[in-house]
């Protein structure tokens, strides 16, 4: 039987399974949602970690990750695909086949390298692998500064970084500006070897768990709705500042965005 409700768009998420639900899987299905969106969770890895730092996390296999896609592309029609946490190079591998039968999907990578305590979660050999397999597939990549500089070290600016990273085959670059420091904060959007729209947001005080997952669940939702690329990340920046504007203290370290601050209000203690 069939709906006869407007299509949500789905958007397929690869990343990593996060217990706080601040950041990773969780997280990219509450973006998505919040977007109008329906997310197609696909786990790489199996973290354990808090709102303070990351204390392990356990690749999945390469098999189970094909499976886990292959099965839900073979039933539902995907509008856009999101990449998070990758796990292990031969995780890049797999969602590389995976998206390379897909080349018409728009495609939003948030290239995880470090938790915000400083644990890495990615080593040189997955980012050679992440540069060579998965960047040339992407619509928009949404690196923060510090990972833009981790995948150009030889980049002498940030500026530079934005051009090698668009190099790299990646149709957008979104160089999120929140770890420079400055009174407000300023996000740069590349393409076409130029810089075509600084977006400028207000510096809220706290520290955010889970904040690059939103953007970049978010940009792929609206993409998926069919929005540009430039009005995408627009409305997926003022999306995300709201939700960190509404964020909650669920623990002893950073506030945990609420993604769903639009539905019912949390009750009264």
């Amino acid at each position: 039987m069939k709906s006869t409700s407007a299509k949500r768009p789905a958007v397929l998420v690869f990343a990593g399974l996060d217990p706080t639900g601040g950041a990773g899987l969780q997280a990219d299905i509450e973006a998505v949602g919040g977007m109008g969106g329906h997310a197609l969770p696909v786990a790489t890895a199996i973290t354990a970690q808090d709102t303070r730092d990351v204390k392990s996390c356990t690749p999945i296999s390469a098999i189970s990750i094909i499976e886990q896609a292959r099965v839900v592309l073979d039933d539902i029609k995907v509008d856009a695909f999101k990449v998070g946490l990758v796990g292990s190079v031969e995780a890049i591998s797999a969602i590389h086949t995976i998206l390379k039968d897909y080349e018409d999907t728009p495609v939003v990578i948030d290239p995880v390298c470090a938790s915000a305590a400083g644990t890495e979660l990615i080593d040189d050999e997955q980012i050679d692998a992440m540069v060579s397999l998965l960047l040339p597939l992407a619509t928009v990549i949404t690196p923060n500064t510090v990972e833009a500089r981790l995948l150009t070290p030889e980049a002498d600016s940030l500026n530079a970084a934005a051009q090698e990273l668009l190099s790299y085959g990646c149709e957008f670059v979104l160089l999120t500006g929140t770890h420079d420091p400055s009174p407000d904060v300023v996000h740069r959007l590349y393409a076409n070897k130029r810089l075509i729209r600084s977006f400028h947001c207000e510096r809220l005080a706290g520290s955010y768990h889970g904040s690059g997952c939103t953007l970049s669940s978010a940009i792929a939702a609206l993409l998926g709705h069919g929005l540009d690329t430039v009005a995408a990340v627009g409305e997926a920046l003022d999306y995300t500042l709201a939700s960190l504007k509404h964020a909650t203290s669920m623990g002893r370290g950073q506030l945990i965005p609420h993604r769903l601050f639009r539905a019912r209000k949390p009750r009264l203690e």
